[in-house]
């Protein structure tokens, strides 16, 4: 069983339609609630909507889609809680606060444009390997193997790096002090290194069939998102003047884990 391009299209067509209803709707709650921030919870949310529509249209192999599904479905829905229980009871995020008015004019349709509309077109290319894996047929099993051995590695990252940072917060004796404990010692953003591998490795499950190599620009967008975007750029450029965050940054890396150059003190910062 080769690629049907009508699947595909129909897999595609879908997934736009339901990320615009979903959009629509976040930028509904987003007015209501006073705060474009919704939209991060949207954001895990999205992936499995879509990773949902092409388990349920495509007619490619079906133990792929079945996998890509478990798999996103594992990812997106624990980012989505976890991003809710972070902001629950907080206001705008000074990322989008910052955005709106840097543009001025109505802040509702700022929104619509700059992060409802962007976040949703992000959406759909960022999950074309779910998308044109869902009209693929066989494959190489191994290949996929490796896609989820990464995925996992991804997930960990991410999951291991928010608890740890949330316990961090959780004791007030560390409250104005830097986080530079467990894997935040390897890396600045485990977080953001977790998302990146995590969809590198749902890429190598798509991959795993033709044509779904050709969907390489999807994990790599997201990596910039994540690298340069409104990821890990961002958040340093907020986190620069706090105390003891420059050397913190002398000796954890940027975003690859690796080993601290020295040894860090317990929330020295």
């Amino acid at each position: 069983m080769g690629f049907d391009l009508g699947s595909f299209w129909a897999v595609t067509g879908s997934s736009l339609l339901a990320l615009v209803l979903l959009m629509a709707v976040t930028a509904v709650v987003g007015h209501r609630q006073g705060r474009v921030s919704v939209v991060d919870t949207t954001w895990g949310l999205g992936f499995v909507l879509v990773a949902l529509v092409a388990a349920l249209v495509g007619d490619g192999a079906g133990w792929r889609r079945v996998l890509l599904l478990v798999l996103v479905a594992v990812w997106g829905l624990r980012l989505a809680w976890h991003v809710t229980r972070r902001n629950a009871g907080k206001g705008e995020d000074p990322r989008y606060t910052e955005m709106l008015e840097k543009e001025g004019g109505n802040p509702t349709l700022v929104a619509i444009r700059k992060v409802y509309a962007v976040q949703g077109a992000a959406l759909w290319f960022v999950s074309l390997p779910l998308q044109v894996s869902a009209a693929a047929g066989g494959g190489v099993a191994w290949v996929a193997v490796v896609g989820v051995l990464l995925w996992l590695l991804g997930v960990s990252f991410e999951a291991v790096g928010d608890a740890q940072l949330a316990r961090f917060k959780a004791d007030p004796a560390n409250k104005g002090k830097v986080m530079d404990r467990g894997l935040w010692s390897w890396t600045r953003h485990p977080n953001y290194f977790g998302d990146s591998s995590v969809w590198w490795g749902l890429f190598l499950v798509a991959a795993s069939a033709w044509p779904g190599v050709l969907t390489v620009l999807s994990p790599v967008v997201m990596t910039y998102f994540l690298v340069y975007g409104t990821g890990a750029k961002l958040l340093e450029r907020h986190m620069a003047e706090r105390p003891g965050y420059r050397e913190y940054q002398q000796r954890t890396s940027y975003f690859l884990p690796r080993p601290p150059r020295r040894a860090t003190g317990a929330g020295r910062g």
